[in-house]
């Protein structure tokens, strides 16, 4: 698990329009803001993309990028996007290297069965690429004006 401080694991991942998107480009120019979240158009996702979208234009007035991965691929991102009308950029961990990476991808349990599968989880990276904050587990309501409030302190 990634703790403020710690250098933010590179990637390179496809986004909803399969457009490669890689962290050397946000990192060193921009906050980055990267959520992970379990599946596309489930209720609790749904609610996290929103609320970010609803607000992207105040992180982008502050220099900053907001994305979302998960394990869903690149057509699932782009339903789920254009289905809702969302504005964070959405990219595709299929085979979960980044999930991984961020220490995202555990084990848990649902209905009293044990899986691996994503955390929900925020970070927030500065513009050296350095975790500045890390949440493992959180709540999705309200939780895009909290991460907001943490960037404008940056």
């Amino acid at each position: 698990m990634l703790s403020p401080g710690d250098k933010a694991p590179a990637f390179e991942l496809p986004d909803a329009d399969m457009t490669m998107v890689r962290s050397t480009d946000l990192f060193g120019s921009k906050n980055v803001v990267i959520y992970f979240y379990p599946k596309d158009d489930t209720p609790g996702c749904t609610l996290e993309a929103l609320e970010f979208s609803d607000i992207m234009a105040r992180f982008e007035s502050l220099g900053a990028v907001v994305v979302g991965i998960s394990r869903d691929p690149c057509v699932s991102h782009a339903a789920f996007r254009d289905k809702h009308g969302l504005t964070v950029h959405l990219l595709a961990d299929t085979e979960a290297e980044v999930c991984n990476a961020y220490g995202v991808w555990q084990e848990r349990e649902k209905n009293g069965e044990r899986k691996m599968g994503i955390v929900r989880s925020t970070f927030i990276v500065d513009r050296e690429g350095t975790v500045r904050h890390a949440f493992y587990d959180v709540k999705p309501k309200g939780h895009a004006e909290q991460v907001l409030a943490l960037v404008e302190a940056l």
